[in-house]
């Protein structure tokens, strides 16, 4: 075997353990709580011991980082693909199929959640590496927002920082009621995430393009 093959199947090695260990950091925080990750209990669930873990991560805040990252990217490209095969054009039909790609990831991934969009980890602040994926996120609400301004749905401001900011609270705010009072549920089932077609509703009249006109 040559050396690069060598490197190569000890770079797949290392990644295969990598991810293993934030497989169980994720099924440890789903039993004992997304602040309560220990990096002992993950050595032990992985079979290796803790001084071997610090090879992979030097750090408890290095396993959450690396599961903000894999939870960021993983909730751009649910988005990105429900928008790319939409059979509609409407642009509130698409807004309506991002919020529930974005919904029904959050409720099948609600320890990633917790993670990315509640403060749940004190001290924690995710690299610029792991937040990348989120500014991706936030550019293609941003650009959606900015098509249905140019398409003549909505008033300019919809686009502004405060027009993401209350589209984003508003669609959080429904999860973190859906999460805190039905964590089981669907999204379509659910008492809260039912709600979200009807916050689309209310984004699009609060920034309706007559917006300041008298």
């Amino acid at each position: 075997m040559s050396t690069a093959q060598e490197l190569d199947r000890r770079g797949r090695r290392r990644q295969q353990t990598i991810d293993e260990i934030l497989d169980v950091a994720v099924e440890l925080m789903e039993a004992e709580g997304v602040a309560a990750l220990s990096l002992s209990a993950v050595a032990r669930k992985v079979g290796m011991q803790p001084p071997s873990l610090y090879q992979y991560f030097p750090s408890k805040m290095a396993i959450y980082d690396a599961l903000f990252q894999r939870g960021a990217e993983q909730v751009l490209e649910a988005q990105r693909k429900a928008r790319a095969e939409a059979t509609t054009t409407d642009q509130r039909e698409l807004g309506l199929v991002g919020i529930t790609a974005f919904s029904r990831w959050c409720i099948q991934n609600q320890v990633l959640s917790q993670l990315l969009f509640w403060r749940t980890v004190p001290g924690f602040e995710p690299s610029p590496e792991a937040f990348a994926p989120a500014v991706d996120g936030l550019q293609d609400l941003r650009s959606y927002l900015e098509q249905s301004v140019a398409a003549g749905l909505l008033h300019p401001d919809a686009a502004s920082d405060d027009g993401l900011a209350l589209y984003t609270a508003m669609t959080a705010g429904v999860l973190s009621q859906q999460m805190a009072n039905e964590p089981d549920a669907t999204y379509e089932n659910g008492r809260f995430t039912r709600l979200m077609p009807v916050i689309l509703d209310m984004f699009y009249e609060r920034y309706k393009p007559t917006r300041g006109k008298k």
